[in-house]
């Protein structure tokens, strides 16, 4: 696929790892370690030897009476043992007594060594020494030796005696390893290998087209490329090629920022989600480039996936995919082959999004792992085969890696809940176990407000389907249409749903102090699931779902009561604020449409359809939307779908016919 390479210039072969390894293992294993010879040891072992055998003799002369009484030629036989000894003692240091170091404890006894006496290092076999073990059984045998040919008969009491003088306390080495001087010496030997072997000359042919790359020719092409690196480390060029790279990584967030503000301006202005679009780009792309540079494994191991897989739990799948590509073309420059790298990961962002479009239980994310695998490899023997067209030519390690990187697709799960908890986010998983009824505080709610739940569960049940429709989030507002009311279990008697037939606690209030209390179950509802430690999210939905209504029925009974008196509509009104996401305004006339149809006389389709409209209008009119991203289109949709759901529910049933009895 490539022309003819010519040498650009002089440049040395550079030795492979495995050979200049080998080479370093050749030469610790001929390498012969430094001793020194210590001429202070023999003198300063006789002196205290004669001085302490003297005095022993005074300690064992009962013991050893016989001794003290023999002469051999006119000279006491301990005096003869002494001078024996002495004379065999001198002769094992001048031998040598040696003391091996751990790490040459055992080599054979053919095992070389330099001995450095003055200034000079001489060669030494390990044979010529003794150690201390040695030199003391050489001294008692040829002691004993001697004294045996003069006396036999007193042999065993003399060698008692020898024993008893303790002999080894006078034997030490003489012969020591200087671990210094050998440590400088390997150093010297292993920085003095040549790191090269050869040279190619500028203009001679490398390798034509065609050719089979061997070894030897593979490290002459990565002597080239090093070579030439280093050049270009050291000239212009490498500063240039830092500004390129500079350069495309900033267009890439540059291309991220404008998708942001065009196209998801909520998440553009939430400091925290551009933060972590941001970390979990940079973190991909420094895990690429770090297993690049220091490391030798392959980047198929890399779970990409995960990155789609998290984006698209707390966002979309659209800002999943987009985030993902832009990750994988910045991650393909560490890449030995960007063009497979791109081509096999693109698939697989797409299946993992496709596999986990509403994730709500753990078994989704094994499952996405098992897609993620089977994307790689089919994918992987795809390419294979279009490019080789031989079955053989698929490299089986790969599906190792593939397998590998399906296999740390599961660490998703830890990483969402962590992520959720750093940057405050919600997942779907969490929704589904906020919207469970066996939640502690929808089950106090059932328990003290028993119509306030119900009513809870039908505004779920319709906001769900609005969602559904308009392309909100179905689980999102399921949960918080769930908990809207949860303030109402404070005061539950004094709203309408709560009652008994009959029971208005109302009708002894004020219509400014009902007000209040009607009112009062917001901010009771924001304390109490903060309390709980509700996700803000959640507690949106308590805030803003009578946004900044009035509580009609009291302030319209009390401007007909008193006709002539100045209102003051804030007693009436609620705080707000209105809904500021389509989530929330689709629980608002959820919320109020439900309500409303309990009170209505005939569940026609006509009375039905005016209920929604009339309802839906007269929320436009006060302007409760106007903070929400929600499109006219989208409450048009919005509206047909709550007035089926209503119709669904309140439908009639048809009356069967009695059988008339026969006369």
């Amino acid at each position: 696929m490539h022309n003819t390479l010519i040498a650009p210039f002089d440049f040395p072969i550079y030795k492979s790892i495995e050979e200049l390894s080998n080479e370093k293992d050749s030469i610790l294993n001929s390498f012969r370690p430094y001793f020194v010879l210590d001429t202070t040891i023999q003198q300063q072992q006789v002196v205290p030897f004669i001085e302490t055998y003297n005095q022993t003799l005074v300690d064992l002369q009962s013991k050893y009476h016989k001794l003290f009484r023999k002469k051999i030629n006119k000279k006491y036989y301990t005096e003869i043992i002494r001078e024996d000894i002495l004379e065999n003692l001198r002769q094992a240091y001048q031998q040598g007594i040696i003391s091996l170091p751990e790490q040459y404890l055992n080599v054979p006894p053919t095992f070389e060594l330099y001995l450095i006496k003055g200034n000079i290092a001489e060669p030494y076999g390990l044979s010529e020494f003794s150690t201390q073990k040695a030199a003391y059984q050489t001294i008692m045998i040829n002691t004993l030796n001697n004294l045996g040919m003069m006396n036999n008969a007193i042999f065993s009491e003399t060698q008692a005696f020898l024993s008893d003088i303790q002999l080894n306390r006078y034997i030490h080495s003489n012969i020591i390893f200087d671990k210094e001087r050998t440590e400088v010496e390997k150093q010297n030997l292993l920085k003095n290998i040549s790191l090269t072997g050869g040279k190619v000359i500028s203009g001679q042919r490398i390798i034509d087209t065609g050719e089979i790359i061997d070894g030897k020719t593979a490290k002459i092409l990565d002597s080239l490329k090093r070579v030439y690196e280093e050049r270009l480390g050291s000239t212009t060029g490498y500063y240039l090629i830092l500004v390129a790279q500079t350069l495309i990584i900033t267009l890439f967030f540059i291309i991220i920022y404008l998708f942001l503000f065009y196209f998801r301006v909520d998440v553009y202005h939430n400091l925290l989600s551009v933060s972590f679009i941001l970390m979990m780009v940079l973190l991909m792309a420094a895990l690429a480039s770090g297993i690049h540079s220091f490391s030798k494994l392959p980047l198929f191991i890399i779970p990409f996936a995960i990155l789609p897989i998290i984006v698209r739990i707390f966002f979309d799948s659209r800002l999943a995919l987009f985030l993902y590509i832009i990750t994988i073309l910045i991650s393909a420059f560490f890449a030995s082959n960007s063009f497979l790298f791109v081509l096999l990961q693109i698939p697989v962002g797409i299946v993992a999004i496709f596999s986990l479009f509403h994730m709500v239980r753990r078994s989704q994310l094994v499952r996405a792992a098992l897609f993620i695998f089977l994307t790689y490899s089919l994918f992987y023997a795809g390419i294979s085969l279009w490019q080789e067209g031989d079955i053989l030519k698929i490299d089986p390690r790969l599906f190792g890696q593939f397998a590998i990187n399906a296999a740390l697709i599961l660490l998703a799960y830890p990483l969402i809940d962590i992520f959720e908890r750093t940057f405050r986010f919600l997942s779907d998983v969490t929704l589904m176990e906020l919207s469970d009824t066996n939640h502690p505080l929808l089950r106090m709610l059932a328990e003290k407000a028993p119509g306030t739940f119900q009513h809870s569960i039908q505004v779920a049940n319709l906001a769900q389907e609005v969602a559904y429709k308009i392309g909100a989030n179905p689980m999102l507002v399921r949960a918080g249409a769930m908990y809207h009311d949860i303030g109402k279990t404070v005061s539950p008697i004094y709203f309408t749903e709560n009652q008994a037939a009959g029971l208005n606690p109302h009708a002894n209030l004020d219509f400014e102090e009902s007000a209040k209390i009607i009112i009062d179950h917001i901010e009771n509802g924001v304390k109490l699931a903060r309390k709980e430690k509700l996700p803000e999210k959640i507690i949106d939905f308590i805030r803003t779902h009578q946004g900044t209504t009035k509580t009609k029925f009291f302030y319209n009974s009390f401007v007909n009561k008193n006709p002539d008196k100045e209102v003051d509509p804030t007693i009436f009104t609620y705080p707000g604020p209105t809904p500021f996401t389509k989530e929330t305004a689709i629980v608002m006339m959820a919320d109020a449409i439900e309500a409303t149809s309990k009170s209505l006389k005939n569940y026609t389709d006509s009375e039905i359809d005016n209920l929604v409209e009339n309802i839906i209008n007269n929320e436009l009119k006060e302007e409760q939307f106007r903070n929400a991203p929600i499109t006219f289109k989208e409450i048009t949709q919005a509206k047909e779908v709550l007035k089926l759901k209503l119709k669904n529910i309140y439908h009639a049933r048809i009356e069967y016919p009695s059988i008339n009895k026969r006369s």
